[in-house]
């Protein structure tokens, strides 16, 4: 039976991650990383790993919690609220659990009890100019070169690239749409160029050009041909966790824009006192407690070993499209000062937009769902 309450548990989990952020990434601290070269707090990601958050979904045998999505939703809202940046997704939801599905148990021994402490940070690169977040959008090759490999191509948005132990690079082996594969890449190594780029957002992301790179057999994530059936599977469970990041995003945005509308006089009335702007809000509170339910309704399925090929992308579709809408009406109640740098709105209004793009866009969630709706 659908049961979507938290446990006294997992309340006090969300209290703790509240308390850490709030102690080591206030929002002071999220405005000196903006464009940061290095992108996130090392004290943050100290009492991460501390608290044993890193982890928190990884297999308890290389040091992990294994905990649910359910848990990972809860860590995810109070991520969202804050805006704290950290490698975590990249790190741990993204790369650590490709390696958890797919990886030798060489891999897994080398890098998931690094990625859990903290101490080793994996990135995925997996987008390439002008081409798209499906399959086919990898075009980047991986050639066979004696007992290895050799991979050339350009990646773009690849986050925290510059703090990377390691990148997680997909590359096209053959020329069918799903011959893609997973490999291990040192972002040292000979051939490998890292250029910052500058986003809506202002994080840490990255452009990588690969000149002819050389990896070996044993850097190969799974099987020969099964590197893109590896990532589909974790973007589907990590995509409930970037909504539950866009609803605790949109929650916080509501709150400080209701009690703006609360302070705010104008014709010797508070804004909220006006029916136009009170419909807006009453309209951002409907939408952020549904986004809310899809989210939990999404993580309780993949917590209860049902299928999330539907759930996921509407959970990240409607989230995020929550956020966006929450945060740019959010913008006109604020008016003009709600761009300035001074204020808080603004640095959830650019996010949210980040977040709405990143990790499969709009459009390929709507096919995903498509997909789902009318072959299933």
């Amino acid at each position: 039976m659908l049961d979507l309450t938290f446990s006294p548990e997992q309340e006090m989990l969300r209290e703790t991650v509240r308390g850490v952020v709030a102690s080591t990434s206030p929002l002071g601290v999220v405005r000196e990383l903006e464009d940061d070269p290095t992108g996130y707090s090392p004290e943050l990601w100290k009492q991460l790993a501390h608290l044993d958050l890193i982890g928190l979904q990884l297999p308890e045998e290389y040091g992990g919690s294994g905990m649910s999505a359910i848990e990972g939703v809860v860590v995810y809202e109070e991520f969202g609220r804050a805006i704290a940046p950290s490698p975590h997704f990249v790190s741990s939801v993204l790369s650590g659990a490709s390696l958890a599905r797919s990886g030798s148990d060489s891999q897994k021994q080398a890098w998931l009890p690094g990625i859990v402490t903290g101490e080793a940070i994996l990135t995925p690169a997996w987008l390439e100019p002008e081409n798209s977040s499906g399959p086919t959008g990898v075009q980047v090759r991986a050639v066979p070169d004696g007992d290895g490999w050799t991979i050339t191509g350009t990646k773009r948005h690849v986050a925290f690239a510059s703090a990377a132990s390691q990148l997680i690079v997909l590359a096209r082996t053959g020329d069918a749409p799903g011959d893609v594969d997973l490999f291990l890449v040192d972002p040292a190594a000979v051939g490998v160029t890292l250029t910052q780029q500058l986003t809506i957002a202002s994080d840490a992301q990255y452009k990588v050009e690969l000149a002819a790179v050389r990896v070996t057999e044993e850097d190969r994530i799974g099987a020969a041909g099964s590197g893109w059936a590896t990532w589909s599977a974790v973007m589907h469970d990590a995509i409930i966790l970037a909504a539950a990041q866009a609803v605790g995003g949109a929650q916080y945005a509501l709150e400080i824009t209701v009690q703006y509308a609360k302070d705010r006089q104008q014709f010797d009335k508070p804004l909220g006192a006006f029916q136009a702007l009170a419909h807006y809000l009453a309209d951002a509170a409907t939408t952020v407690d549904g986004a809310e339910v899809l989210v939990h309704e999404a993580a309780w399925a993949r917590s209860d070993g049902r299928s999330v090929a539907k759930l996921a992308p509407m959970a990240k579709l409607y989230a995020c499209q929550t956020f966006r809408d929450v945060t740019a009406t959010a913008q006109q109640i604020f008016g003009g000062i709600g761009f300035t740098v001074e204020f808080d709105i603004q640095l959830y209004f650019r996010r949210a937009k980040e977040l709405q793009l990143s990790w499969w866009d709009p459009r390929t969630l709507e096919e995903l769902i498509a997909t789902q709706v009318l072959d299933g």
